[in-house]
């Protein structure tokens, strides 16, 4: 018995446990046991969602097919020797913002706020602090959001390319391309989606991009018709060698890489990106054949360039609304406004003499400010109940704060870009 007692005495557990099943220690043991799954349960780090997980980076592969895609699309329009040129800035985008993403440019739009809602602060230079945990309020690993977010930032300089296509060289591009991403584009997103923008907290809702994707690149391009000469033949000459079924192939997808676009910005897989999916499918018919008809009316003839046109148009126009408005309404949305797109290109070539050389801003900047009103006409919680209501559900602060971002995206995306591409202009010709 003597030596039983000191065993047991010489190993702490196997006493505990001996005295535990005599029920000396019973409650003791109970209280310890659960104290210590409770400390484990707040030091477990949450597991990801894998169904999630696996739809934003899908989503995040999707979007970015659609720079290649959007490098097909322009670069059919252009004339034949300036197709490859026309291409390359587009592959360009993804090279050198990817590197400035990783970086600083993801910190700078996504980082706690560091002055008054305007910017980011430096938390996440060089990806510091980006891990596989869960990020904060969502289901998926940081990375996933971070990169699926590095996938918009890709594109959306590529976009501004069409302005000018066929008359800026690549090498002063570069440049262009690189302060204009982190002093609009990594502003702009911190205003719409970063901790503590300002846009956010005053109640503007931009689902997908349509102000901070389309509405600085539109804008930006509009600068750049004022800051970069036309081309020698501008409106003199109605001809233009392109290559059609290049047209046709980067739209398809484009239009394939949007799902992942719009329906990948639920950062879930849900009902919410399903109902992303089918609006933008709409509005991209709907917008096509608006475009088309009006081509129509104005030529007599269907155009292949116009169609495909109409149909970018229809899901940009959808983009800032996908998640917040009914079926009928992206209907409507993309019918509309692919007209008003298509007048508006019209009038800048032949009123204004703008050379925006593909469109860009009629497309971008009047579809991206056209979606973003009709989020502040139309949203409704009927939809999803994290999307406000819109005038015609009885609420008019919504339309109010739109209207105030989309003001201030506009002038920061149009005065930004001319200050850029002057100073640049200064130590390598632009033109």
């Amino acid at each position: 018995m003597s030596r039983l007692f000191l065993r047991m005495s010489s190993h702490p557990l196997s006493l505990m446990g001996a005295l535990a099943s005599l029920g000396l220690l019973a409650p003791a043991a109970a209280l310890a046991e659960a104290g210590m799954e409770a400390a484990a349960a707040v030091a477990a780090p949450v597991a990801p969602d894998t169904g999630d997980t696996a739809w934003v980076l899908t989503s995040a592969a999707l979007v970015l097919l659609m720079t290649p895609a959007l490098a097909l699309f322009y670069g059919g329009m252009v004339r034949t020797k300036n197709a490859l040129s026309t291409m390359y800035q587009s592959f360009l985008a993804v090279a050198v913002v990817g590197v400035l993403w990783a970086v600083c440019g993801y910190s700078l739009m996504f980082a706690p706020d560091l002055v008054g809602g305007m910017i980011g602060g430096f938390d996440h230079f060089f990806m510091n602090g980006v891990d596989q945990n869960v990020k904060e309020g969502l289901t998926i690993p940081h990375t996933a959001f971070m990169i699926f977010q590095g996938m918009f930032a890709v594109i959306t300089p590529a976009l501004i390319t069409g302005a000018f296509a066929e008359r800026v060289r690549i090498k002063a591009w570069i440049p262009i391309m690189a302060i204009w991403t982190l002093t609009v584009y990594s502003v702009v997103g911190h205003w719409v989606w970063g901790p503590g923008g300002w846009i956010a907290a005053s109640g503007g809702l931009d689902f997908a991009g349509g102000l901070v994707v389309h509405m600085t690149a539109g804008f930006s391009a509009l600068a750049a018709t004022f800051a970069i000469a036309p081309r020698r033949d501008f409106n003199r000459s109605s001809e233009r060698v392109y290559n059609p079924g290049l047209i046709l192939l980067g739209t398809g997808m484009l239009l394939f890489g949007w799902f992942g676009f719009n329906g990948g910005s639920a950062l879930a897989s849900n009902g919410l990106a399903s109902h992303a999916f089918a609006t933008t499918f709409f509005a991209a018919a709907a917008g096509t054949v608006g475009w088309t008809l009006v081509d129509n009316f104005r030529t007599g003839k269907l155009s292949v360039v116009g169609s495909a046109i109409g149909c970018v148009a229809g899901l940009v126009i959808i983009t800032p609304a996908a998640g917040y408005v009914t079926f009928p309404v992206a209907l409507g949305m993309g019918f509309v406004g692919s007209i008003i797109c298509n007048y508006t290109s019209v009038i800048m070539k032949a009123r204004f003499n703008r050379d925006d050389t593909l469109d860009v801003f009629a497309c971008h900047g009047v579809g991206g400010l056209f979606g973003a009103i009709c989020t502040g006409l139309f949203a409704t919680k009927a939809v999803n109940a994290a999307g406000g209501d819109g005038l015609f559900a009885g609420n008019s602060s919504l339309l109010i704060a739109n209207l105030q971002g989309a003001a201030a995206v506009g002038v920061l995306s149009f005065v930004g870009t001319m200050v850029i591409i002057k100073v640049v202009n200064t130590f390598t010709q632009v033109r």
